[in-house]
Parts: C-alpha cells; structure tokens; sequence
C-alpha cells in the first residue's frame, strides 16, 4: 500500500497474545454471557472468558482471507474468548488498536497468504505485514472520522435488531403462545391491543394436527398457504447470459454476511437472456428467500426484484400467509424445517421437502394486523438499513485514503460531516 505516512510492520506495532487463546468444541462450551470469537466474528456465547479490554482480531485462516466478504479485522472488547483461528493483538504505544484496524483492512494481505486449498495468516506473516504509521495525534484524528462513520452505522444496526426483535416478539405472543386467546379464556383483557384487535382472536382452544391451537384456526401443509419456488444458474461461462448485467440474481452468498433481514442488492446480475434460462423467472420484491443448502436458515425480505439460484427457496406474495409473515414462522420452526433435510455431501431441504411441513393459519384480519403493525417496524427497518449501507460506502471510500495520507484530515471530516448531516 503507497503511503505518505511513515510505515511499520504489524510486529513492530503490536503485542500478540495468541498464545492465550484456547478453542473449545462446541460440545463442551456451556452457554452463557461472553461472546466466542472465531475468524469471521462471534460464533457462540459462553460462560467464561480469556480477554478483557479492547483487542483486535485478525483472521488467521479461511477464504474470506482471500474473498474479503466479511471484515478480516475486527475489534473486541468487554470480557470474551477467542480460539484459535483468529490473532489476537493490541496496539503497544506505537499504535492506536483502533487505528490498526482500519490499517489492516486497508491493507493488502494477498502476499503474505500461505496455502493453495485453504489461506492461511501465519503469526510470522502477520508480524511482516506493513502498516502505515502516522504520529499518534494523526491517528487519533483518523479513527475520529472513520470511527465517526462506524459508530453511526453500529447504531442503526443496533436499532434495527431493536425493530426487529420487537415484531419478533408480537409474532411469538400471538402466534406461537396464543398470549391474546390465553387472557380472554381466562376472563382478562388481552394486553397490548385495542379493543377492536382483541376482538378479532377467539376465547377458545381445540385440538388440531399441531396440539392445541385458537378455536377456528386451520391447520395446512405450508406449500398449500403459499407459492415456494426455486432457482437455479445460467452457464457462468457464456458471458451472454451474464452482459449486459441488468437483472438482480442471488446465491446464498449474498446472504452469509448480512447484517439485515433485507435483501437491498446483489452481487451479482444477470442479463435478459440469461434470465430466461432461469424457470422462476424475476421474483417480485417483498419475496422472502429462504438458503435451502450449505447451510439451511439464511432468511432476507426482497426489497427488490430478483432472480434465484437452486440454493434457494422463495416463497411469493399473494398467498395466505404473506411473506412478513412466514419470515417469523420460518424463524419459529427452523429446527423442523432443518429436520427435513437429507443428503450425503450436504443437507439440503428440497421443495418438495419443504411443502408438506404443516403450518397454522390464522384468519386473515389477525394476519393482516400483525402484518400492519410488523411492516411498519420493518419500513423504518429498510430505511436504516439503506442509511448503513450509504455510510458504509463512504466509509469504504475514505479508509484507504484517510490511512495513506492521501485524503487531508480537514477535507475527511468535511465529507463526515456531509455523510451523516
């Protein structure tokens, strides 16, 4: 990386502590507080923690070294564990841990990869990468911006897993716990509703195919209440099917690193002539897509038409249960819906699979309130995420220029402040 600042390598900035790390199986690790890091970020939580304070991880192997899909630095801090497929290390006077990190994601790690199967970032190779280094006062002023920009985007995020965990919650009360069915069988006022909403839920349970459930709700397989579809992947190698890129296509990679339950954009896009080669055709926005393989769970809301690979189910508007809505009930019933899986190189649910999974169905005016109230947390929900997504752009435009030396402090914080006016 050319710089204007004075350079160091990351040796010569850091205190590694990746002898302290220790992995643990996941068969042994016992549940609790502390986040569990791993390569790409935390994997679990458990009971116990090795690291207090603020450190930065950095990915000691995997493709992502290579494919940068997902940051490779990151930072931890409050207590947590670490194994051992990410470096853990802090800045040692020389260098601001926080600085580090944007000088590591600035940085070309290509050169010091081992491995022609799987990268691999040896501790020899991390030590050798080299590192911008300005003045501490400099680096101060760098994370300033940059981290400026990151906490903005953290906080929308963190706002966004708000809205998202509270229509998660009305989702359960109604349709998992029956909460509203429960207060009027028991003589009480539903709480949390009007009267008009709480008139709309029965007093009553009766046995059906899934146990006991509200009086008057049916029970049906999934693939009856809605439209499941597949997809699949024109040839890559005939470029017509791929230029001019004019259509959204999706693979479940676009889904691996998310950090929202919609699907803005793509990576990929494919012609009109590679679209007909896909039998679903362009999905209509609002469709929820469901990875059906490697792994099973991936769940997004389109927010824009798209085309589909074959590792995907997508279930379509215009069905009984709208998409909003199975969104939450295939949250609810993944563990049955991964139950359904087979197969000897990966597990994967086919649609064929996946249609007979029998599914409640509400009256449709209890549906639609949910929907309402839902949909609106999810509106202020996209928007967020459209205004993460902004900053992040400029956030990635002004990293390597700010960690160079090339972009002036005062013009960085001028586009700071223009970002997130």
């Amino acid at each position: 990386m050319q710089s204007d600042w004075p350079t160091a390598t990351l040796g010569e900035l850091t205190i590694n502590l990746d002898t302290k790390r220790r992995p643990v199986k996941e068969a042994d690790r016992r549940s609790g507080p502390y986040p569990y890091y791993g390569a790409s970020g935390i994997v679990d939580h458990v009971d116990g923690f090795l690291f207090e304070g603020e450190h930065l991880l950095i990915a000691e192997d995997g493709e992502n070294l290579r494919t940068r899909n997902t940051p490779v630095a990151f930072r931890a801090t409050g207590r947590f564990w670490v194994n051992n497929h990410a470096h853990i290390v802090k800045g040692n006077g020389l260098a601001r841990t926080r600085f580090l990190e944007y000088a590591v994601l600035a940085a070309d790690l290509t050169p010091y990869l081992t491995g022609a199967v799987m990268p691999k970032l040896t501790q020899g190779n991390l030590n050798k990468i080299e590192l911008p280094c300005p003045p501490l006062k400099a680096q101060d002023a760098v994370i300033g911006v940059l981290g400026s920009l990151d906490d903005r985007i953290a906080l929308l995020r963190q706002t966004n897993a708000t809205l998202e965990s509270i229509a998660q919650a009305l989702f359960k009360s109604w349709f998992i716990d029956f909460d509203p069915v429960r207060a009027k069988a028991e003589g009480r006022e539903p709480e949390g509703m009007d009267s008009a909403t709480a008139a709309l839920f029965p007093s009553e349970f009766e046995e059906s195919p899934l146990g006991l459930t509200p009086k008057g709700w049916e029970v049906a397989p999934i693939g009856d209440l809605v439209e499941a579809v597949g997809g699949s992947t024109p040839d890559t190698k005939n470029p017509t099917f791929w230029e001019p890129a004019v259509h959204h296509w999706t693979s479940p990679k676009d889904l691996s690193g998310a950090t929202s339950p919609v699907l803005l954009d793509t990576e990929r896009k494919v012609s009109p002539a590679g679209l007909a080669k896909i039998s679903s055709g362009l999905l209509p926005a609002g469709s929820l897509l469901m990875s059906s393989r490697a792994p099973i769970g991936y769940l997004a809301l389109t927010q824009v038409p798209v085309a589909i690979n074959q590792g995907y189910i997508a279930m379509l508007p215009g069905g009984q249960l709208p998409p909003l809505y199975l969104y939450f009930w295939c949250k609810a019933n993944m563990e049955g819906i991964k139950g359904r899986a087979n197969g000897s190189t990966f597990m994967e649910i086919s649609k064929k699979a996946f249609r007979p999974i029998p599914a409640l169905l509400p009256p449709p005016d209890i549906v639609s309130e949910f929907v309402a109230v839902a949909g609106a947390l999810f509106d202020r929900l996209v928007a967020n995420e459209r205004t993460a997504l902004s900053l992040t752009d400029v956030r990635d435009t002004l990293l390597p220029r700010l960690i160079s030396g090339k972009l002036r402090l005062p013009e960085a914080q001028a586009r700071l402040e223009e970002a997130i006016a």
